[in-house]
């Protein structure tokens, strides 16, 4: 009986052996058919980095062994499981446009489907593809048809590495070239404030942000000290160059001949502590630092403070800043409310009637600024440039620190609350509601000096 048994059992084991080796086989056999099928796409142009959307990728392989969407700060990411495959889609979450491939790995190995390449429009069908937020940035449209797409156009950031198609395929009178000039004046008078030295000249602004690019043409001159303590190898961010060239940009900047003191933090990470151990540091440097480089404005451009741990302790930092005589700008609308300004495209940018409120306001904004249909640094090369059609409460801080920076530098004794009231107080009623008054602004701080 006992030999019967084992005979069974025997033979039981054999069976579920050979399909074991059969199944290894089966998997591996997978795995070369699906790899060499993506091989070939990426030969024949299929799979491109931005443009391939999921159910291309399914009308290769087949539906995936696993699917899973999540989460990753502004971006909803889906992603493809298949044997030996992995598969990364994604899409901004506020942008309507559909999911595109960003990552592709095969055995574990990432491929190189042009992810840090320029990104080539095969036709107009790729442009639904691309959202307003990345919009046409370091993108080719050589082989687009863009004379009836004006309003797309009026939508989307580009940069100085955007390829355009020949005049003849664009809208009658867009110049791209020409908005990423004329997009460079801070507008609003700041210009001839310049001339007169009213630049910040003499005063120290400090930005807490994420990992800059330095070396940028537009505000390398301008950074007298960079701080990017446990980031060291983190890869330059997409936020930091247009905020600091906002504030002490050459061209772009509202105060050009401020010194910069630039803390790159972990902006990612949920929690306050990065904010109140740079400020701790700035309260320290300016112990030492000689009295045309002590840090008076500091710009940080996140309102999410409340909302992260350690929030007693940030507001007990600001307590410390403002006995300190230093103003600290940030998007927290508790603190100070105001919102963002949209240039009008080929209007005068210095007077106040030629903007419309921007895509960032409210009802109850006491003062706006602008931000929209401007030219902001790029962290894609030291020397791009993007037209930001959007903009953001993130470009507002650095402004409102600039506007500081000029303002301590005309009454070094003013006081930060004062520079909030004069801000207010000074700006322009508009359709596009209270408009800042750089000029209106310095001349209120002058007469309180007299």
């Amino acid at each position: 009986m006992n030999k019967k048994v084992n005979k069974i059992l025997l033979k039981f084991m054999l069976i579920s052996l050979s399909f074991a080796i059969a199944s290894v086989y089966s998997s591996a056999d997978k795995k070369k058919e699906f790899a060499a099928k993506l091989q070939e796409g990426i030969r024949s142009g299929i799979i491109i980095y931005r443009l391939t959307e999921p159910e291309e990728i399914i009308g290769m392989l087949g539906p995936p062994m696993k699917e899973e969407i999540r989460q990753d700060g502004g971006m909803l990411l889906k992603e493809f499981k298949y044997p030996g495959i992995f598969v990364v889609f994604g899409k901004m979450r506020d942008y309507p446009a559909p999911f595109t491939i960003l990552n592709l790995k095969i055995n574990s190995k990432e491929v190189d489907i042009g992810k840090g390449k320029k990104v080539i429009l095969r036709n107009n069908g790729d442009l639904a593809k691309l959202d307003s937020f990345n919009g046409f940035q370091n993108v080719s449209l050589i082989n687009c048809d863009l004379r009836d797409k004006a309003e797309l156009l009026e939508s989307m950031r580009f940069d100085s590495l955007t390829e355009w198609p020949a005049p003849d395929k664009l809208p009658e009178g867009f110049f791209p070239q020409e908005l990423l000039e004329e997009g460079k004046n801070p507008g609003l008078g700041l210009r001839s404030l310049h001339k007169e030295k009213i630049d910040g000249r003499g005063v120290g602004i400090a930005i807490i942000d994420q990992p800059l690019l330095l070396g940028h043409i537009e505000y390398t001159s301008r950074i007298m000290r960079y701080d990017a303590t446990n980031l060291v190898g983190f890869s330059p961010a997409m936020h930091g160059p247009p905020v600091v060239s906002i504030a002490i940009g050459k061209d772009i900047g509202v105060a050009p001949g401020a010194a910069l003191t630039y803390f790159a933090v972990p902006m990612w990470e949920d929690d306050n502590m990065p904010y109140i151990k740079a400020m701790r540091k700035i309260f320290e440097l300016n112990k030492i630092l000689p009295e045309n480089e002590k840090i008076r404005v500091v710009s940080i451009s996140t309102g999410m403070f409340p909302h992260y741990p350690n929030f007693d302790e940030w507001k007990e930092v600001l307590k410390q800043a403002e006995e300190q005589r230093i103003l600290v700008v940030s998007c927290d609308q508790s603190l100070f409310e105001y919102g963002i300004l949209s240039r009008i495209p080929g209007e005068d940018p210095d007077d106040p009637e030629h903007y419309l409120p921007g895509k960032y306001h409210s009802k109850n904004d006491v003062l706006r600024v602008p931000g929209s249909n401007r030219t902001i640094a790029s962290h894609r090369g030291t020397e791009v440039y993007a037209f930001d059609r959007e903009g953001g409460m993130s470009w507002g801080a650095p402004y409102i620190a600039g506007l500081a920076a000029l303002a301590y530098q005309v009454k070094p004794e003013i006081k930060p609350k004062e520079i909030l009231e004069y801000l207010v107080k000074s700006s322009v009623k508009t359709k596009a509601g209270p408009v800042v008054s750089p000029r209106g602004f310095i001349n209120l701080v002058k007469e309180t000096n007299e």
